[in-house]
């Protein structure tokens, strides 16, 4: 615990502010992301506040501008500007609508006491990304809204990588989010199209065909990205029902209408199938087109709404959503009769709460100050994998809390789910987590994070004891 506490409290001796300007909003963990072309950013995936070129911790080095180069570019292997890494000598592609993403997270779970006992765990992903825009590639700006996306991850799929197995917590609150379609994996691919600047409102019609994640599309919080456990960095809920997780891929389309800048409304089909999240299928190779028989349809639908607040423009996002998950065979529900599907809703509310005054020109809006997320997932469906009936989740991240540490994150945040009560259901209360963190940001691309987690009744009975968790994260941006 002293160990923990003195790299959290580490960065306030030796870190120096960065210059911070109001474009590094949507890059500082984000309330919510309106630019399509963010979708399958390698900074969104790690979650990482970045410093968008500026210096995090200038490195004094005899070896002279090189190594400072490096150390202080956006990017591990290099950035703009910076002759030094692979990334500059790759600026000819991006000149021709090429761009290409990465990132590496890993974390140590040193779980203090549990049902098992106490030990440790490292876990890790990699994700890889990349974009073709046509409009980049051409140098025309009414085709730059056309554009082609894909996406790979690894995740170990080593026993000694793997936490969850050991606290016995029900999956959806596992301490991981990682363990879920591990080994090699292809995420996303396909084809956006999307407005841009030629119609009235920017971005007034998204849409995008393909192999898609619909848990990148709905009930998207880049905040509960910040976290380790599977419940509030991934599932919400949702993920406790239907196969909504960092894993699931599927055909499908969705198309997003801005009808104003502030306001917009989403719809999306997807295909549904056996056992999505499998590690075997690698994403792509899905159950159902063995037999087709098995495939189903799947609705999500969700309106939002994304308001700026008072002189200080404190970003929110207040959502509603929900989801019709079909499965053609039908499913028994507790009093053994048969129904067609699942379904579900939820509400969100991001807001800023708090901005500190800006030390540059009053023009520029500091990205200093308090965040708050929360989202509520309720249903009345009682088939036997409606595990939750209800589910919520709160927290609150603040940017820039000890000083000189304009880019460090502190956070807290809850998850709580019900188990149902339903006939046959089996006998469980509910499960929650708590986990708290600090994210040192090194520079632009490293940064090292040491948290905490706290599982109350980690399988909803009080036969499995109470879980505890110490660890540190760290995560790089290629």
């Amino acid at each position: 615990m002293r160990l923990l506490l003195l790299i959290a409290l580490f960065p306030a001796v030796l870190a120096q502010a960065a210059p911070v300007t109001a474009a590094q909003e949507a890059q500082a963990n984000p309330i919510f992301i309106r630019n399509p072309e963010d979708i399958t950013s390698g900074d969104i995936l790690a979650g990482t506040a970045g410093t968008v070129g500026g210096e995090r911790l200038p490195l004094r080095s005899r070896m002279g501008s090189v190594l400072n180069d490096w150390w202080n570019a956006p990017h591990m292997l290099g950035g703009e500007g910076n002759r030094y890494g692979l990334r500059p000598q790759a600026r000819w592609l991006k000149d021709r609508g090429f761009s290409f993403d990465g990132n590496y997270q890993g974390a140590y779970f040193g779980v203090v006491s549990s049902q098992s006992g106490s030990r440790g765990f490292w876990d890790g992903q990699l994700n890889l990304s990349g974009q073709f825009n046509l409009g980049d590639a051409v140098d025309n700006e009414q085709l730059r809204g056309v554009q082609m996306f894909g996406a790979v991850r690894y995740r170990s799929s080593w026993e000694e990588s793997n936490p969850n197995n050991f606290v016995l917590a029900q999956s959806m609150f596992n301490p991981s989010n990682w363990q879920s379609g591990t080994q090699w994996r292809l995420l996303n691919f396909g084809l956006l199209l999307d407005s841009a600047k030629n119609l009235p409102v920017e971005h007034m019609l998204t849409l995008k065909l393909g192999w898609l994640q619909p848990q990148r599309e709905f009930a998207d919080q880049p905040l509960s990205k910040l976290f380790l456990n599977n419940a509030v960095n991934s599932a919400k809920g949702l993920g406790g029902n239907i196969p909504f997780s960092s894993s699931e891929s599927t055909w499908g389309g969705t198309l997003t209408v801005r009808p104003q800048d502030d306001f917009y409304l989403r719809n999306a089909l997807f295909m549904s199938f056996p056992n999505p999240t499998s590690s075997p299928n690698h994403g792509l190779m899905f159950q159902g087109s063995l037999n087709p028989a098995q495939n189903g349809l799947w609705y999500m639908g969700e309106g939002g709404w994304t308001p700026t607040f008072g002189p200080e423009s404190l970003p929110g996002k207040y959502a509603f959503g929900g989801f019709y998950y079909g499965t053609p065979a039908g499913q028994a529900s507790w009093d053994g009769s048969t129904a067609s599907g699942q379904y579900g809703f939820y509400a969100q509310a991001d807001q800023m709460l708090f901005r500190e005054t800006s030390t540059g020109p009053a023009t520029d809006l500091s990205t200093q100050g308090l965040k708050a997320f929360n989202l509520f997932f309720f249903t009345t469906s009682e088939t036997k994998a409606d595990v939750y009936p209800f589910y919520f989740q709160s927290g609150l991240v603040y940017t820039g809390l000890l000083p000189r540490c304009d880019l460090d994150l502190a956070m807290i945040s809850l998850g709580c789910g019900v188990y149902s009560q339903a006939t046959g259901a089996p006998s469980r209360t509910q499960t929650a987590v708590l986990e708290g963190a600090y994210r040192w940001q090194v520079n632009g691309w490293f940064y090292a994070q040491p948290f905490f987690q706290y599982f109350s009744r980690p399988d909803g009975t009080s036969s499995v004891n109470n879980a505890g968790i110490l660890g540190i994260t760290v995560g790089t941006v290629f």
